[in-house]
């Protein structure tokens, strides 16, 4: 879905206008990812691109799109660009090290000895 989306309308108001376009791409990221996958692949991964226009669009995370939808609902702009393409992609693993950092991370500062220990 390549897709430049317009926010202004004489009888609607601007933010049904977005969630209408977030339920349109909703629609079509639901659609693609009943397609059958390439042999090879695990699922469907999506390249997507935000912007006031298509040459300034900007690479977005999938989660990002209804994030960038209210910030050109805030921003006041008559129309956006929003790009969404599906690609084959497969899982990848976390090398070994990345993953004992982001353990310890996780659990930095939990744990802490409150315990009164009577003595008798």
């Amino acid at each position: 879905m390549k897709k430049t989306f317009k926010l202004t309308h004489e009888k609607i108001q601007p933010a049904r206008l977005a969630d209408a376009i977030k339920s349109e791409v909703k629609k079509y990221i639901k659609r693609e990812r009943k397609k059958a996958l390439p042999k090879g692949t695990e699922f469907w991964a999506f390249k997507c691109k935000y912007g006031a226009d298509s040459e300034s669009s900007v690479e977005i995370h999938e989660a990002e799109i209804s994030q960038s939808i209210d910030k050109a609902l805030a921003e006041n702009l008559e129309t956006f660009y929003l790009e969404v393409v599906a690609q084959p992609a497969n899982r990848t693993k976390k090398p070994a090290e990345l993953k004992a950092q982001e353990l310890e991370d996780e659990f930095e500062g939990e744990y802490e000895d409150n315990f009164d220990y009577e003595q008798d």
